[in-house]
């Protein structure tokens, strides 16, 4: 076994604590919320009776029954013809509570047909009204040719009283204007339906373009509870085809919410709990709620163990909630709940995500009382049990404590082992001196300890690899050196100019070679260092390898190149002055193996995650098991056109490549019939 899964097995012991605690805490919760809903439902129905006394002077408003919402109001609306002051004011009017005709907040626009939206509200005094039409550009009243097609809102009221005469049940008012501005009513006959033209001064307000349509802000007095009021904004005689207008037969009632009502619900409520009295249609006319009975402290004021008890708290109540019913989704509005979807009793989710226990009482007239309870009030009152869960867990955590200990001593006895091995291996010199013991272990430590042993052994062959290195370079410079220095002795005892000039020319020969070597190995050690200051770039290899391509084919006319691959599209995050570096000494090798008029193929290629530049070269072939790397230096293993290869073009492919990251192949390959060998390097591509 692992020693991850041997820790993993030790510490599932320790999830014995959390579930133990889990398992009290949510049959503390589930015997709070039993105990919560029962007192609701004995609080909802005294409730219920105080609701019951209060309203019934008010008839109630049915599900099918057209109806206008009134908001309530602290302070007067201005009457500019503007929407900003209006309770739940939104610029992009996603959120605005508009009713219309349909009960949307939002009718669709989309058809191009003129729509009706409004909103009402009253601060005890006036009633305000926020008409708006829209796909409609207003055509005005022209006083001159009154009998012109114009816009006009015609309004209707029906008080609930009958304060008005007996013979006219309803005034009736028009509102029409030449310009956008200030407006007021003239009352109209609601017998012959022609207006007076007498201002009636207590209806008015502005008239102002709003959109693709235009919007009316209107003030009036205040009529009785339950009058009805209607409107209708028309531009031709004709009303069918031009008119949009709220319901006219019956008027829609005028429903709002009762302050009295919401103050003697106070006195009976909880803390953390909010009651709603509703109509059958779903109006809310009064809601109260309570304050939690905790405030939550400011963090400054908090000390770290308070700081540590609240963490646990919202942890348990994240706990909780996945162990608890899923609650309902409560649909409700600014100002009206879906009775259809409402609940009985139970756990139900409001918008913001909160979480309430809720009940449900009827009310005489056909009313609905919702009373709720706030689940982060009962979860305080369950999390101030979490002292008696740790004070049980305490032992359990002495005993697991005690077992983890002793675990870890014996990892610390094991890791104690591997270093001295380790240190015993290697001399103050830092020499490899001894090889370390394998271990049968199948955990991680015994992993790690097989795998020094196998660093150790890499170390000791790298050091020998050195060590062959400086003798092989004093047999490089050796023949050159012996060269020099014969020629040099033959020309003292030269007795003519051709033997001169024979023995002057082998010298330089030879000091050209020492000046290759020298160069060679400066070259890859100046490469190692640009490497520390080198910036990686995303660049297009594809196109970079094509245009090198080109090059070496106008350059070398003795040698036929072809490129296969993309012309651009892949690329490489890297140096391309180093890519071209390593594919000139790519180019190079194949160019010295390469027979006259003979082929070299460059090609280019991305699989997956992987890119590959290849160069192939018809010519002498690879020992099938060379002794040495062809990749380390003063090493080459084929027969090539000129004499004397330093073996250090394709170290600096490898130094190259392993800057970007890859790795160089080489390989014996047959491309349509001509023998010959493939160098390969392989990259990530730079989408990885």
């Amino acid at each position: 076994m692992t020693l991850k899964r041997q820790l993993f097995v030790a510490s599932l012991l320790m999830l014995l604590i959390p579930w133990a605690g889990l398992q009290f805490v949510l049959e503390l919760d589930q015997a709070l919320r039993q105990q919560a809903l029962q007192q609701l439902k004995d609080q909802a129905e005294r409730l219920a009776q105080t609701a019951g006394d209060l309203s019934l002077d008010l008839p109630p408003v049915a599900s099918r029954t057209p109806a206008i919402y009134v908001e309530s109001l602290n302070t007067p609306l201005k009457l500019d013809g503007f929407s900003d002051d209006w309770p739940g004011y939104d610029e992009s009017e996603q959120l605005q509570p508009w009713q219309s005709a349909a009960q949307s907040d939002q009718p669709r626009e989309s058809t191009g047909k003129p729509t009706l939206r409004w909103q009402a509200a009253t601060d005890q005094r006036h009633l305000y009204l926020l008409i708006r039409v829209g796909n409609r550009q207003p055509v005005f009243f022209n006083p001159g040719s009154p009998e012109q097609p114009h816009d006009r809102l015609l309004l209707w009221l029906e008080p609930a009283d009958g304060s008005l005469n007996p013979a006219a049940r309803t005034a009736s008012w028009l509102i029409r204007t030449p310009a956008p501005g200030k407006v007021y009513a003239t009352t109209v006959d609601a017998a012959s339906k022609a207006s007076e033209n007498t201002p009636d001064y207590r209806v008015s307000g502005a008239w102002q373009p709003a959109g693709n349509g235009w919007q009316l802000e209107l003030e009036l007095p205040k009529p009785p509870r339950g009058s009805r009021l209607g409107f209708a904004a028309r531009w031709q005689d004709t009303p069918e085809p031009a008119q949009i207008s709220t319901s006219t037969n019956p008027l829609p009632v005028l429903v709002e919410r009762k302050p009295l009502l919401e103050r003697q619900l106070a006195p009976g409520m909880d803390r953390g709990q909010m009651a709603r009295l509703v109509e059958p249609a779903g109006w809310i006319i009064a809601q109260q709620s309570t304050p939690a009975r905790q405030k939550r402290p400011e963090f400054d004021e908090l000390s770290l163990l308070q700081i540590a008890e609240h963490i646990s708290l919202n942890a348990l109540r994240a706990l909780i909630q996945i162990y608890q019913p899923e609650p309902a989704t409560l649909a409700a509005g600014a100002n009206r709940l879906n009775m259809d979807a409402l609940p009985a009793e139970g756990l139900v989710r409001h918008e913001n995500g909160s979480v309430w226990l809720m009940t449900t009482e009827p009310v005489f007239g056909g009313r609905t009382l919702v009373l709720e309870q706030s689940m982060d009030q009962l979860l305080t009152l369950s999390g101030s049990t979490l002292g008696s869960v740790i004070a049980r867990s305490t032992l359990m955590i002495v005993g697991l404590t005690l077992v983890l200990l002793g675990y870890a001593s014996w990892l610390s006895w094991r890791i104690t082992r591997l270093q001295r091995a380790v240190s015993t291996s290697i001399d103050a010199d830092g020499r490899i001196i001894g090889t370390l013991p394998g271990s049968s272990a199948q955990d991680e430590l015994g992993q790690l300890q097989n795998h020094f042993a196998q660093m150790a052994d890499r170390l000791h062959g790298y050091n020998r690899y050195l060590e062959s290195f400086s003798r092989r370079l004093s047999h490089e410079l050796k023949t050159p050196v012996a060269v020099v220095r014969s020629s040099l002795e033959n020309l003292s005892h030269s007795e003519t100019e051709e033997e001169r000039s024979q023995y002057i020319g082998r010298a330089a020969a030879a000091t050209e070679r020492l000046r290759k070597i020298l160069n060679g190995m400066s070259e890859a050690a100046r490469l190692e260092q640009s490497f520390d200051h080198a910036d990686k770039e995303t660049f297009d290899l594809a196109e970079v390898i094509s245009q090198a391509t080109a090059a070496y084919q106008t350059l070398d006319p003795h040698h036929q190149f072809n490129f296969t691959g993309p012309e651009s599209g892949i690329l490489l995050a890297g140096s391309p002055e180093l890519m071209v570096q390593l594919l000139d000494k790519l180019v190079d090798n194949a160019r010295d193996f390469t027979p006259q008029d003979g082929q070299i193929h460059i090609g280019v290629e991305q699989a997956g995650s992987q890119i590959c530049l290849s160069v192939f070269n018809e010519g002498s072939a690879l020992p099938d098991n060379p002794d040495t790397s062809i990749f380390s230096p003063f090493v080459s293993v084929r027969q090539g056109q000129e004499e004397g290869h330093l073996g250090q073009g394709l170290l600096i492919v490898q130094l190259i490549a392993d800057f970007h990251g890859g790795r160089v192949e080489a390989e014996n390959q047959a491309r349509h019939g001509v023998e010959g060998v493939c160098f390969k390097v392989l990259m990530p591509s730079a989408h990885c």
